[in-house]
């Protein structure tokens, strides 16, 4: 009998499905492992909004798991489904890729220099490799495996003998418009770095036609052409008591006959495929994208297709899409569609699990690859102080308990997690020179330095590469090598007094804390109020001040009106170099 662990997390969308999901599996095969399940197309890059096909399930079958549960995490690689298009932007291929649209995904070769042996398997190695850093546990299943060593043969006869009733469900949606047409109408008109990125249907197959119709009928089964290897076939006669089937291809003009009861190549259509699986692998729980909530989407479809295999439809949260801000301005070789794997080079899983976690299925977030991300650092990182004093609300408590941990343990961290901004800030002025890097690092806290980069990574190498590969050259931080001998001459008698005032300072408050003391203390003191008042004791015209302070510095300092945060700069360009740039 499973241990149900009591816990505080009632609150959030999670032990709400994780519920559901126990007690249908109790209903459906009680005593038998959960199965929740996720599909994925390795048809190119794996984006960040196919995340979402994954780490919905992941975290519910996580909770599961908590309670002391079996459970099962079916990952379908969908390796199986037909090359439909030769992307964009992808290093290593040229036009010449389009010869092998219509063949099985796995009979594409991988992009030129890639180590793997088909192009499925080429995008299928990145996806892995970042679900293992976000820490998600799951049974991978190949669909090309699957079709081609005969496991789904009695499924597949038994859909061609029911074939009629399949056509029938199909029927009731052929007329209506396709919701993917729809919402391809609405990216369009979208600027690239608003895009939202959708799972598409399942796996990225819902544009498959329903199945193979010509004058022998309708028949929901693809074979693959036995001499170009391609999917534009047609099925021209079957007999249910043979199992003989003649198709034809029109790619080439070859055509045979096969007894299907042995035959491994080819597939069901999709809409035909999925609730086949959910009836084979017994799926409990597997959500999908929010196009399923149209007349003739594959999951609404499937509903009605499982009963014939026998099966019954997963509990399936529609889920939101995921958006990208700034991403634009990606340097990616693949055409600007960020993935996992460009999302963990320049954030920690824990951040990553923590943003599809904190929000229900259906509601739509962003993922920041802008200055936003700084932002999001430092929400991350008073949620944490908040959970660590016990201030933190329970649904939060949740969130970022599934964020950092799962149901195997901690995922790795960063022993001492310096504020992101201020790691960027650092990488971005010292440009790659560790030793400078460490001096700033160890001087932000005297009283606790940090002895070695490494206490600050991976963090600091996440922030190192936003700033080297996200923020534009014009918005890069250049010290000066020399003073503005013209600026400093044109200062009138407040603006010596203001930084006579700062200099004198500063080997007092040499440290981050002292330093943003000390940078907005000044123009207080120089009104004549005392340089900890706080803002609800001094009048709006101070904030002016400040801001003329600051931009001051600013064009001192890097000739800019603009800059990293004041204390973070003066660190880093330290206290002999500012006193000469500052005219000392």
């Amino acid at each position: 009998m499973p241990i149900v662990a009591q816990s505080t997390e009632t609150t959030d969308w999670v032990s709400r499905f994780a519920d559901e999901v126990i007690e249908e599996s109790e209903r459906r095969a009680p005593g038998k492992p959960v199965v929740v399940a996720s599909g994925l197309s390795p048809s190119g890059p794996i984006h960040l909004g196919n995340l979402r096909e994954v780490m919905t399930p992941h975290l519910v079958a996580d909770e599961i798991r908590r309670r002391g549960y079996q459970v099962r995490h079916l990952i379908s690689w969908d390796d199986y489904d037909r090359y439909r298009k030769v992307p964009a932007g992808i290093d290593g291929i040229d036009e010449s890729w389009a010869e092998h649209i219509g063949k099985p995904l796995t009979s594409v070769p991988a992009p030129k220099g890639s180590p793997h042996p088909n192009w499925a398997e080429h995008f299928k190695a990145a996806m892995i490799e970042s679900l293992a850093q976000l820490g998600v546990e799951f049974d991978g299943i190949s669909q090309t495996e699957q079709y081609t060593s005969g496991v789904y043969r009695e499924q597949i006869l038994h859909a061609m003998k029911h074939r009629q009733d399949i056509d029938a469900v199909l029927a009731q949606y052929r007329t209506k418009p396709k919701p993917a047409d729809q919402k391809k109408q609405q990216a369009k008109q979208k600027p690239v770095d608003e895009a939202e990125l959708e799972a598409a249907e399942g796996s990225g197959a819902a544009e498959e036609d329903d199945g193979s119709s010509g004058s022998a009928g309708y028949f929901p089964y693809k074979p693959y052409c036995g001499n170009c290897e391609k999917d534009l076939t047609t099925v021209t006669a079957y007999d249910d008591d043979s199992t003989e089937l003649t198709y034809s291809c029109t790619a080439c003009g070859f055509s045979e006959t096969v007894r299907l009861s042995e035959f491994n190549r080819g597939k069901l259509v999709w809409k035909v495929d999925w609730p086949m699986r959910w009836a084979y692998e017994g799926v409990i729980f597997e959500p999908s994208g929010v196009d399923h909530s149209s007349p003739g989407s594959s999951f609404q479809v499937g509903g009605q297709i499982v009963g014939i295999f026998g099966g019954k439809q997963p509990i399936g949260p529609m889920y939101a899409f995921v958006g990208i801000s700034g991403m634009a301005k990606m340097s990616s070789s693949r055409g600007g569609v960020p993935t996992p794997g460009d999302a963990l080079k320049i954030m920690e899983p824990q951040l990553l699990r923590w943003l599809y976690a904190r929000r229900r299925p259906n509601q739509s977030f962003k993922i920041a690859f802008d200055q936003e991300i700084q932002r999001l650092y430092d929400e991350w990182d008073r949620l944490d102080a908040k959970v660590a004093d016990g201030s933190a609300l329970p649904a939060d408590v949740a969130a970022h308990s599934r964020a950092v941990r799962t149901a195997a343990g901690e995922l790795p961290k960063t022993a001492r997690p310096l504020p992101y901004r201020t790691l960027a800030s650092v990488a971005d002025i010292t440009a790659g020179h560790e030793d400078q890097a460490l001096r700033i690092l160890s001087e932000l806290d005297p009283s606790s330095p940090l002895a070695s980069l490494d206490e600050a990574r991976p963090r600091y190498d996440k922030a190192e590469a936003w700033i080297n590969t996200h923020v534009p050259a014009d918005q890069r931080t250049i010290v000066r090598e020399e003073p503005d001998a013209e600026l400093l001459k044109s200062l009138d008698d407040a603006g010596r007094a203001s930084l006579r005032l700062l200099l004198d300072g500063l080997a007092e408050h040499w440290s981050l804390d002292g330093l943003t003391h000390l940078v907005y203390g000044v123009p207080k003191v120089q009104a004549g109020f005392p340089a900890d008042a706080t803002p609800k004791e001094l009048p709006p015209e101070i904030k002016t001040a400040q801001r003329s302070f600051f931009a001051l510095l600013y064009h001192l300092l890097v000739g800019r009106d603009t800059g990293p945060r004041l204390p973070t700069l003066l660190l880093a360009v330290g206290q002999e170099r500012v006193r000469r740039l500052l005219g000392a």
